[in-house]
């Protein structure tokens, strides 16, 4: 029986007709239907594979967006059954069936079931996600039990699963009402390294902390500053983590920065935070394996060899995407003012590399004979590099600006598919560093150069917060951010005492 044969007969097969309906029910949200079909399956003795038994699962945990009760009733009520029903049929369980079955029992409000789910997950040899956490985390915040949350917590921190935005917020947000001010501090330090910009509802939480009487009262009057700024430097700059400092009620406000990073609400200064040379040489070793698996094994290297001739360069420009700003059309005319323009400011006053694909090289507007004279100009100074015929031209340009360690110009958000291989920890921190935003006017190209100042939580010395939030950020609204401070007193310090 050839392949295809074989294909075949296991599609048409009792099993296979099971699965393709059960799929069709999975992308209508259809858990009534895929209840019938079980129901259906299971009296014409049809075995039920790991699969089948998964999207059932997931179809009567997800039910609770239906809005009729009765249906999201009657599949909580199956949706046990047919998890018990996987295990006498002695049918292997995965992650995604553990998660749906602590989806069930959150949906059922037993949280304590789903933290157990978890723990059964993972002494089956079965990593949990961050997903498997959701459930019993989110529902124990909702009960305000937070000991319980706090167990979830460390269990996750255990098994290696970083918490981000929403896990954080929810923690927060039962530790402010539970009024646990260790866990708060904690927790926004854990935003901190982690989520640097916050949505508006964490940003609504903050704020809710620092209106907090609890907030008010809290802090160290007479602290240490040695050991504050100590904190400071140990840390590599933004914050201290020696607790809250100060005493009394907190001045919040949502305020902007200015160009040097100075607030406009208390006047501190931002403070840039530097990288580690050794974290962008990993980085640009983990963006090489990583476009080596998604490109031209050959291509790639091929461009790393000829960088390595050429360059290093002050900066990258993203051709396309500078070519297309304010056009329908490419326009290599743009193109050449911003090239212009990054050569008049660059130190060593040599042109930037421009990366464009092939076809833009070699069709359309590149075949107009100015166009043309420019491009070969380029070519001749080293400072064109066409992208072969097939390849993504983001990992050509991304690659030879954190090789070169210098600007990138680009108004690409760089927030698709790609972009989210490269991981929340330090790339979002190198393209705050190295992004050059741009804006076409009639008086030629406005280059929005990096900030001075890192946009990520800071704590200063003197005890305040700068929060910074996800509204603004384009180049017309300038970026959100929470200022909270406290009146500044005269205060003894520790190291002043005789």
């Amino acid at each position: 029986m050839s392949n295809k044969a074989r294909k075949k007969a296991r599609r048409e097969s009792p099993e296979g007709v099971l699965r393709f309906k059960l799929d069709m029910c999975s992308k209508r949200g259809d858990v009534v239907e895929a209840l019938r079909l079980y129901d259906e399956a299971r009296s014409r003795g049809v075995p039920l594979s790991q699969h089948h038994y998964n999207v059932l699962l997931y179809l009567c945990s997800c039910s609770g967006s239906n809005g009729d009760e009765n249906v999201v009733n009657l599949a909580l009520k199956r949706g046990f059954e047919i998890f018990k029903q996987m295990g006498v049929d002695g049918i292997e369980p995965n992650e995604a069936t553990f998660t749906s079955a602590a989806r069930l029992a959150c949906a059922m409000e037993d949280p304590e079931m789903a933290f157990n789910l978890v723990k059964q997950m993972k002494s089956c040899g079965i990593p949990p996600k961050l997903r498997s956490y959701g459930p019993p985390l989110f529902g124990f915040c909702k009960k305000g039990d937070a000991d319980r949350a706090y167990e979830v917590d460390a269990h996750m921190v255990e098994s290696g699963v970083v918490a981000e935005e929403p896990e954080l917020c929810a923690l927060l947000g039962l530790s402010v009402e539970s009024r646990r001010v260790d866990r708060v501090y904690e927790m926004m330090h854990r935003l901190r390294a982690s989520v640097r910009q916050v949505s508006e509802s964490t940003a609504e939480v903050v704020e809710q902390w620092f209106n907090s009487e609890d907030a008010a009262g809290v802090g160290e009057e007479n602290w240490d500053v040695g050991k504050v700024r100590e904190g400071v430097v140990k840390g590599g700059g933004g914050w201290h983590g020696q607790g809250w400092l100060g005493k009394g009620k907190w001045k919040v406000v949502r305020t902007e920065m200015d160009e040097a990073g100075v607030c406009q609400s208390c006047g501190e200064k931002l403070v840039c935070i530097d990288i580690d040379p050794r974290e962008t040489e990993n980085f640009a070793s983990s963006l090489t394996k990583l476009a080596c698996q998604r490109e031209v094994k050959a291509d790639f290297v091929r461009f790393q060899e000829w960088l390595q001739r050429h360059g290093p360069f002050d900066a990258v420009i993203d051709g396309a995407n500078v070519s297309l700003i304010n056009q329908k059309s490419f326009s290599f005319f743009e193109l050449n003012s911003v090239v212009n323009r990054l050569r008049q400011i660059s130190p060593s006053k040599r042109l930037p590399l421009v990366i464009l694909h092939r076809s833009r090289v070699t069709g359309g507007p590149a075949q107009n004979p100015n166009n043309e004279k420019l491009i070969q100009s380029w070519k001749k100074s080293g400072a064109l590099y066409a992208t072969p015929a097939g390849s993504n031209d983001d990992w050509y340009w991304l690659y030879a600006a954190v090789n070169c360690n210098c600007l990138l110009v680009t108004n690409d958000e760089m927030r698709d598919h790609l972009f989210q291989l490269l991981g929340t920890s330090f790339f979002p921190r190198w393209k705050e560093k190295h992004q050059v935003r741009l804006m076409m006017t009639r008086r030629g190209p406005v280059l929005h150069m990096p900030p001075p100042y890192s946009i990520v939580i800071q704590e200063s010395e003197q005890g305040g917060w700068h929060v910074p939030t996800i509204t603004g950020d384009d180049l017309e609204t300038p970026r959100q951010w929470l200022c909270a401070t406290r009146t500044r007193k005269n205060h003894r310090h520790p190291q002043h005492l005789e």
